[in-house]
This record gives structure tokens, C-alpha cells and sequence, in this order.
């Protein structure tokens, strides 16, 4: 971004922020007003010569298309079951324009004129990679019986699994993100004074199709979403990834008498923690492993952890859990 943004000539860093899916809300109206809340947070980080890209998770929101298509699909013979890269695409679009309302909405009160625009993201994974041959990522609404034969039938791809009597559920592969289709946009909009919402949802898993020229084409899957975060760090040169949740702080033997809240370790600590099972499979460890990933592309990157709410003070190194070399 050019010198116009800063309140000084100095060269900025560029920092990802990472906004948790489930931050933004189950519903539209409450993405508004989530939104609404964050856009400060966010600018502020800007006011401190910083440059920004966003990217944000998108559970609920996929959730709640997928379900949409499904219900409607056994009610209707003419909609069709939408599949999980198309109900991808949908979430970073709505999302990211939610995004672009707010943020633009907060820089005319402040009297910014910067800009801000959405990449709806594809991010290349291998067709090969293991997760493919064992889905174990759980999608979409509970179906009866009934309902997941009926959706199998109208496409044999579709893999149910029954969950502890609470009915059936699709699941897909969780594949290891490796590159960004549209990183070189990215990298475009962000030099001539954009701010981007990339990798929306961990982004839209895509492999290169053989029988069409080598070009790309959807597949159903679920990327990690910090990991993309990471991604999205590296493939920008970004020189902090920060993670967004509803905590400000890493504990290790959380929830116990003797929980202790993380302010700044190594990424060799932080391995050790993740490795001995200190975080959560499907909460903290991610984030904690995407930090890692992101440190080791150079030694001088920071990640923080930290919490929305704080997220100017945890650039600033005031607040959250910082890991680095």
C-alpha cells in the first residue's frame, strides 16, 4: 500500500488477520453488527503503519447455505444439492462484502479513504493427498437415513457417515493447502492501496484437471482454515499472522487449578506444547501449528494469538500470545 495510507514514510509491516468463523456470527444480521464492532479494531491496526489482509473462517455461514440447498433439495426436485465448493464460494462472497460494508461504513466515520476489496480464493491442494482416500470432516446438517441415501444417489461421490444415533452426516477430506491461485491479485490490490479479504474459509480447495488442460476445478473438501491463514502469510511476505478468537491468551493445563496463560514463547515451546496434547484437536492446536508454519518460512515473522476484541494491542505486543524464533 502506498505511503498515503500511513501517518509516516516509513515502511510498513504487512499483517494477516485471521477473523474466527464463529466471531461473525450464526446469522446475516448478526455478521452486520459483529462486523460493525470489529471495523475499528481492524482500522486501528492500520493507524499504527501497518497494512492489512483479512481472512476469516466460515462454518456457520457454509453450514447454513449447505443446509439451505439440502432441505430445499427434498422439498423441490428442481434445486439441486449444492456441493461444498460452489456453498464455499457463496460464504467468502457475502462474507467479504459484509466485511467491505463494514470497514467502509467505519472509514467514513473516521474520514479515511482507503479502499478494501474481496478475493473470492481457490487454493491448490494435492490430488494425491491422503486425506482424500479417508474423509473424516463432518459437513452439512444431520439427515435421516432416508435423506443421506436420497442425496448419495443423486451423486455416488457423497460419503455419509452415521454419528452417534444423532443421524447421518456427509464428510469430506481435509487436504494441506499448497498454494494460492489468486495470491499474485492479491498482491496487486495490496500495492495499489487496498485493503483484501483473501482465503476466505481456508479458501476453495481446487486440484488441476488432467482431462482439461491442466486447468482447475473444484473439489469437495475443507481446508484448514488457519493453515491458509498461514499460507495466505507466506505467499503475501507478511511479517505478522495474526489469529483472532474469543480468548486473548494460549494457556497451557487449561481449565485446571494450575492453568497458566502464554505471553511470548519460541516456536520450539510452542511445538513442545502442541506435541504433549496441551491445546484443543479442533480449537487452539490448529492455531498454534499454523503459527508455527508461518514463523519457520523466516525467522523474523511474529504470530499472535489473541482476541478480537484486542486486536490493535496484540500487533502492539500488549496483549495475546506472541510466537517466534
Amino acid at each position: 500500500m502506498a505511503s498515503s495510507f500511513r501517518k509516516d514514510q516509513s515502511k510498513p509491516k504487512r499483517v494477516v488477520i485471521a477473523l474466527g468463523g464463529n466471531a461473525l456470527g450464526d446469522t446475516p444480521a448478526e455478521q452486520i453488527e459483529r462486523v460493525k464492532h470489529a471495523a475499528p479494531a481492524l482500522l486501528d491496526v492500520i493507524e499504527d503503519n501497518n497494512e492489512i489482509i483479512i481472512t476469516h473462517g466460515n462454518g456457520p455461514q457454509v453450514g447454513m447455505i449447505q443446509k439451505a440447498f439440502a432441505i430445499s433439495s427434498t422439498l423441490d426436485e428442481k434445486v439441486p444439492v449444492m456441493d461444498l465448493p460452489e456453498c464455499g464460494a457463496m460464504s467468502q462472497g457475502y462474507i467479504g462484502y459484509h466485511l467491505q460494508q463494514g470497514i467502509g461504513a467505519q472509514m467514513h466515520r473516521t474520514g479515511k479513504r482507503w479502499h478494501v476489496a474481496t478475493v473470492v480464493t481457490q487454493i491448490e491442494v494435492d490430488a494425491d493427498d491422503p486425506s482424500f482416500q479417508n474423509p473424516t470432516k463432518p459437513i452439512g446438517p444431520f439427515l435421516t437415513k432416508e435423506q443421506a441415501e436420497s442425496q448419495a444417489a443423486q451423486d455416488p461421490s457423497f460419503k455419509f457417515v452415521e454419528d452417534s444415533g444423532r443421524g447421518y452426516r456427509r464428510v469430506v477430506a481435509s487436504p494441506r493447502p499448497r498454494r494460492i491461485v489468486e495470491s499474485e491479485s492479491i498482491l496487486n490490490l495490496l500495492d495499489n492501496e487496498f485493503i483484501v479479504v483473501a482465503c476466505g474459509g481456508g479458501g476453495i480447495p481446487v486440484i488441476r484437471d488432467t482431462d482439461n488442460y491442466g486447468c482447475y476445478k473444484g473439489v469437495p473438501a475443507v481446508i484448514d482454515k488457519d493453515m491458509a491463514g498461514a499460507l495466505l502469510g507466506e505467499d503475501c511476505d507478511a511479517d505478522v499472522l495474526v489469529l483472532l478468537t474469543a480468548v486473548e491468551y494460549v494457556a497451557i493445563n487449561f481449565g485446571k487449578p494450575d492453568q497458566q496463560n502464554l505471553t511470548d514463547i519460541t516456536v520450539a515451546e510452542a511445538r513442545r506444547y502442541a506435541d504433549e496434547g496441551q491445546f484443543g484437536k479442533g480449537s487452539m492446536e490448529p492455531k498454534v501449528r499454523a503459527a508455527i508454519r508461518f514463523c519457520e518460512g523466516r525467522p523474523d515473522r511474529v504470530a499472535i494469538i489473541g482476541s478480537l476484541d484486542k486486536a490493535p494491542e496484540a500487533v502492539r505486543g500488549l496483549s495475546g500470545t506472541r510466537i517466534h524464533y
